[in-house]
């Protein structure tokens, strides 16, 4: 053999076994992140005490999880937009059975229009305010209740109407009580309970209620129940009725917030809303409107950073500790997230 063959053969087997050793090595490495992912998915179910029904279940829940948790981690390594992501209780839903599990703040249209046009004939009380404080917190005043937990019953809309009639009970008589959401959903059949449905609508239910008992009395169950009368009996916050806060115009959102917390109707079903964290959320959203949150204040991050406070009822692992600062002063009239079209607060 020429030592010219000899030396092509011996590179043919040199690059050979490099490239196999390539591939080695790159099995090795998707092998271990395969690995160390499974591992990251079972610690977090063991954290959030998720149990699936079979390895099938839990094989596609993994895979929804690793995309979940690949988007995040990309997320908050790319150029800095002023808020995080984190790996929350969500995890393991896709975007879609997201929406349709967590989401219950509906809108439907045709009724949408005429909740509107009724409320133009009441003036708004604040109107006139000036000299508001350039910041506010319902939180440092004690005027709300801690963060709560719908779970997989769309009964946002209640949890939004309860912190907003918790807020204007303290304010108004120095005592914070936490209110029955149950109540409302078992009991105000202009609303769908765990199917959404309109603070507006529960604000005129506890009207015509004469009021919600606590939620000691009639504890929350995260699902749909036939109304307790005796559970009922008991009432313990009322109010006179609600106002409107003008539609679209988050001057007029400013002025109702700095005197008491409001309920907004707000588009909350987005990726990065799933999956918020910290910082002053400014991600793409729609400005159609599907779930239901609490404003409980508002601020300025650094110079410029105006943003809103928002009560969620999604628990305390969900963003800042069940809480969403967004951008306040958004560039659409509507609001980021439509957040300035549909806002209402309780009045006694």
């Amino acid at each position: 053999m020429s030592t010219k063959i000899l030396c092509s053969s011996l590179l043919f087997l040199t690059i050979t076994m490099g490239v196999w050793s390539c591939l080695v090595a790159s099995s090795r490495v998707t092998f271990d992140y395969q690995n160390s992912m499974r591992l990251r998915h079972q610690q977090w179910m063991a954290h959030h005490g998720k149990v699936y029904a079979d390895a099938s279940e839990e094989d596609m829940r993994f895979n929804v999880f690793k995309n979940n948790v690949e988007r995040i981690e990309t997320f908050n390594a790319g150029p800095d937009k002023g808020y995080k992501l984190g790996v929350n209780k969500y995890a393991d839903l896709t975007n879609e059975e997201f929406r349709w599990l967590h989401i219950g703040g509906f809108v439907r249209r045709d009724e949408e229009a005429g909740l509107v046009s009724a409320a133009k004939s009441k003036p708004f009380r604040y109107a006139n305010a000036t000299g508001l404080p350039s910041a506010v917190d319902w939180r440092k005043k004690g005027a709300v209740t801690p963060i709560k937990q719908q779970g997989d019953c769309g009964s946002c809309w209640a949890f939004a109407a309860v912190a907003a009639v918790e807020g204007i009970h303290q304010l108004k008589t120095g005592k914070l009580l936490s209110l029955s959401t149950q109540e409302l959903v078992d009991c105000d059949g202009k609303n769908y309970g765990c199917n959404g449905g309109y603070p507006n609508h529960a604000f005129q239910f506890i009207v015509n209620n004469n009021g919600l008992t606590t939620e000691e009395n009639y504890p929350y169950k995260g699902k749909d129940g036939v109304c307790k009368a005796m559970g009922t009996a008991q009432k313990v916050a009322k109010i006179s009725g609600y106002d409107k806060v003008p539609s679209k115009n988050e001057t007029a959102l400013m002025q109702a917030v700095a005197h008491q917390p409001v309920a907004v109707l707000i588009d909350g079903g987005d990726f990065d809303f799933q999956f918020y964290k910290k910082g002053v959320f400014s991600g793409e959203c729609k400005s159609s409107t599907d779930h239901v949150v609490t404003v409980v204040g508002y601020g300025t991050a650094g110079d410029e950073n105006k943003y809103w406070v928002i009560k969620n009822s999604w628990g305390t692992t969900w963003g800042e500790n069940g809480y969403m600062k967004i951008q306040r002063d958004y560039a659409d009239e509507s609001g980021l997230c439509g957040l300035a079209k549909a806002a209402y607060y309780p009045t006694m």
